[in-house]
């Protein structure tokens, strides 16, 4: 072994070490504990969906944004459903977004993110009929969660955009 490549093993190892001890030293962020979901109210009435459906659909016309908007209650069942000319495949990915983010009682995207974070967020793929899409939000009045509003057919923060919009349109009341 030559001079030069004992003192680049050398470097090597000293690097290695350092690099070790450094991670040693650096204490995992602790995860602050999830925030609590809002409760159950009473179910969305066919009067509340059509208002979500309408601030909705205005969204994804504006942004000519060809969509399904799918509204649930809060036990996951369907109150109203509407394509603007999307892919049929839409339909049950949409309303799966919206079941999801009932079931859950928190957005989609949630699940979505605990999946790409890996590790145990991937226990989520065990849980049947769960969506795990950005595209599904909770529909709350008055701080209880009435149902659901999931949309699909454009980017899935595109579809978040259309989502909110209906959920907003009861919320500000």
């Amino acid at each position: 072994m030559t001079a030069s490549s004992k003192l680049l093993a050398a470097i090597v190892l000293a690097a290695g070490f350092m690099t070790g001890a450094a991670l040693a030293q650096t204490a995992p962020a602790a995860a602050a504990p999830p925030a609590q979901p809002a409760p159950y109210g009473a179910p969305i009435t066919l009067d509340q969906a059509k208002k979500a459906m309408v601030a909705a659909e205005a969204e994804a016309r504006k942004n000519s944004w060809a969509v399904v908007i799918s509204i649930v209650d809060n036990g996951g069942h369907l109150v109203a459903l509407q394509r603007l000319d999307a892919q049929t495949a839409s339909i049950d990915i949409a309303t799966g977004k919206a079941t999801t983010a009932a079931a859950f009682r928190r957005p989609s995207k949630s699940l979505e993110d605990g999946l790409a974070a890996g590790g145990a967020g991937l226990r989520i793929l065990s849980v049947k009929g769960a969506t795990a899409l950005q595209g599904g939000v909770p529909i709350v009045v008055d701080g209880k969660i009435i149902g659901a509003i999931g949309v699909s057919g454009v980017l899935a923060s595109q579809d978040e955009v259309v989502a909110m919009a209906g959920a907003a349109a009861l919320a500000a009341k």
